[in-house]
């Protein structure tokens, strides 16, 4: 998906940034990462998690990026940039294809959001819809509706 179809993304950042951070537990070492993504991967009911790898040194714009396969982070990353980065493994296929910052990805954001930072989920709800994000609460990990071949 290119940035420009990717229409909610400058928007769910700044929802993050005022929203999500202060809810944040702390930070997640690489070291301790695939372990965690394992847990959250098992805890959903889901087999094949994705590989934690480390970001590329010359990656300067960006904290951490995912798709179904792989999940790239620096030594360490806030615990909520995690949940995002699982929310875009759970929101791509194998194929590559994604909803980048849309309603799939936010749905499932928000569940793991619920779940894991203990967000109340009426008030997280209610954040998103503040912020004129589309979400969509009854999302599923993309690679269930498209199985690979």
């Amino acid at each position: 998906m290119s940035r420009q179809q990717d229409a909610q993304r400058r928007r769910v950042y700044a929802w993050e940034d005022r929203f999500v951070a202060p809810y944040g537990g702390g930070e997640i070492r690489f070291e301790a990462a695939q372990a965690m993504v394992d847990a959250i991967w098992a805890d959903l009911g889901l087999r094949y998690p994705p590989k934690v790898e480390r970001l590329p040194v010359q990656a300067r714009r960006r904290m951490a990026d995912a798709d179904r396969i792989r999940l790239r982070m620096p030594d360490a990353l806030p615990d909520w940039i995690l949940l995002h980065e699982l929310a875009h493994a759970l929101s791509s296929t194998q194929e590559g294809a994604s909803d980048g910052h849309g309603p799939r990805f936010l749905g499932l954001y928000a569940r793991l959001l619920i779940r894991y930072l203990r967000i109340p989920e009426d008030i997280l709800f209610r954040s998103l819809e503040e912020a004129s994000l589309r979400f969509d609460p009854a999302a599923r990990p993309a690679f269930l509706d498209h199985p690979p071949r």
